[in-house]
C-alpha cells in the first residue's frame, strides 16, 4: 500500500486540493465548508497578496491511487528574512486516519524547511497572521464557526506521535446574551465617552464603512505590533481582506469609535453566524448558497465575535464598556440570544475578562503545534 506525495500547480489540481475536505467530512454535522472559489482565491498568488511576500507550495497525498491527505507549506519572507524567525508554516492540513500518510506529508514539509535553512515548523496557519490558525483539540462535537478550523480528534494525536509540541493555544467561549445590563455600565460608558470626547460611528451600508477599513487595519497593527508573533500587514493585504469581508459584514453589528481628533481609536466586529448557511451552501453561492447566506445575515439568533482592537493610548481606560453597551443594544434589537467567540489566546486575560457578564462557557480549544528540525 504505497503512499505518494504529489506537488500540485494548476487550478484544476487546486480544486482537488480544496474539495478533498468535502469528501473527508462528508455527513459530519460539525464541519463548516468554505466557499470553494473563495478558498481557491486564497491559494492563488495572483489573487491573494499575502502570497506575494511568501513562498507557497501545495501537496496531495495519494494512497492506493486515492487522495488521502493534503498540506500547504508557507515561507513568509518578512518573517524569515526581516524578522529572522527561522520558521516554516504549514496549513490546510487534512488527512485520513492513517499515521503513515501524515508522516509522509510532514516529511515533505521538513525537506523544504531544510532546503531553506529553517529550524522549525509550526501550524496549522496560513501564509499571513490574518488567516485561519489553530488545530482543534477540544470541542469536536461543536459546530465550527465560519472563520474557524474544524478537524477530527485524531489530528492532534497524529502530530504528537510525530514529536510535535504545543506552541500557542486559543480558547473559544459560548456566551448567553444578557437580558439587561447594570446601570453602572451605562453610567461608566457615558463617563468615558465624555472624558475622552469619543464618538460612535454608525453605518447604513457596507459602502459607508469603506473609508474606515484601512484605519481598522492600521489600528489592528498598532494594537498587536508588540506581540512576538506579529508580522506587518501590507497595503495590498489590507485591500484584499477589506474586499473579502465587506460583502458579508452587517454594519449594524460593527462598532467603530473615533476620538476627539477624528482618529479611529477602537473597533469591534461581530457578525451573524454563517455556519449553518455555509453547510447548506455546500461550497457554492449557486444555485441557492447566496440565499442561505443572505437569510443568515438578516435573520439569526447567534452572532460570532470576530475581532476587537483598541489603540494602546486608550487601553485600560474603559473604552470596552462603550463597545459592549453598543453590542448589547444591537443584540437586543435583533433578538440575538447567543454569542460565540472566535479563537482568543488563552493567556490574553484582558480579552477573557470581557465576557464576565455573558455567562461564558468554554467549549473549544485549539493549538498550533511546533517541531524543531
Amino acid at each position: 500500500m504505497s503512499i505518494e506525495i504529489k506537488e500540485i500547480y494548476t487550478r484544476n489540481e487546486l480544486k482537488e486540493f480544496v474539495k478533498f475536505q468535502f469528501e473527508l467530512y462528508k455527513n459530519n454535522p460539525y464541519f463548516v465548508p468554505p466557499l470553494i472559489n473563495e478558498e481557491l482565491n486564497a491559494l492563488d498568488s495572483e489573487k491573494n497578496p499575502a502570497l506575494k511576500q511568501a513562498e507557497a507550495r501545495y501537496f496531495l497525498a495519494y494512497k492506493n491511487e486515492k487522495i488521502a491527505g493534503r498540506i500547504a507549506v508557507f515561507i513568509n519572507r518578512i518573517e524569515t528574512k526581516e524578522l529572522k524567525i527561522p520558521k516554516i508554516r504549514f496549513g490546510f492540513f487534512d488527512v485520513i486516519d492513517d499515521i503513515e500518510v501524515t508522516k509522509s506529508l510532514f516529511a515533505k514539509v521538513e525537506e523544504i524547511a531544510k532546503a531553506n535553512n529553517l529550524k522549525y515548523m509550526e501550524g496549522p496557519m496560513g501564509a499571513s497572521n490574518l488567516e485561519k490558525a489553530g488545530m482543534l483539540t477540544f470541542g469536536f462535537d461543536k459546530i465550527a464557526t465560519a472563520i474557524g478550523i474544524y478537524n477530527y480528534e485524531y489530528y492532534p494525536n497524529h502530530l504528537e506521535q510525530l514529536g510535535f509540541e504545543k506552541e500557542k493555544e486559543w480558547v473559544e467561549n459560548y456566551l448567553t446574551a444578557p437580558e439587561t445590563l447594570q446601570q453602572k455600565i451605562y453610567d461608566f460608558a457615558k463617563l468615558v465617552t465624555e472624558r475622552y470626547k469619543l464618538k460612535i460611528l454608525q453605518f447604513k451600508s457596507p459602502k459607508d464603512m469603506q473609508p474606515y477599513i484601512k484605519p481598522v487595519f492600521d489600528l489592528l497593527e498598532e494594537s498587536y505590533k508588540d506581540l512576538e508573533t506579529f508580522v506587518p500587514i501590507s497595503e495590498e493585504q489590507k485591500a484584499f481582506y477589506a474586499k473579502k469581508y465587506s460583502t458579508i459584514l452587517n454594519p449594524e453589528f460593527i462598532t467603530f469609535i473615533e476620538d476627539g481628533e477624528g482618529e479611529l481609536c477602537a473597533f469591534a466586529i461581530t457578525m451573524p453566524s454563517y455556519a449553518k448557511a455555509l453547510q447548506k451552501a455546500k461550497g457554492s453561492l449557486f444555485p441557492l448558497g447566496w440565499y442561505h447566506l443572505l437569510k443568515a445575515q438578516k435573520k439569526n439568533d447567534i452572532v460570532e465575535f470576530v475581532l476587537i482592537g483598541v489603540h494602546p493610548k486608550y487601553q485600560r481606560k474603559g473604552v470596552t464598556a462603550i463597545i459592549f453597551l453598543e453590542m448589547f443594544n444591537t443584540f437586543k434589537k435583533h433578538n440575538i440570544k447567543w454569542l460565540e467567540t472566535n479563537p482568543e489566546l488563552e493567556d490574553n486575560q484582558s480579552v477573557q475578562a470581557l465576557w464576565t457578564d455573558y455567562n461564558p462557557v468554554l467549549h473549544k480549544r485549539r493549538k498550533t503545534f511546533k517541531k524543531n528540525i
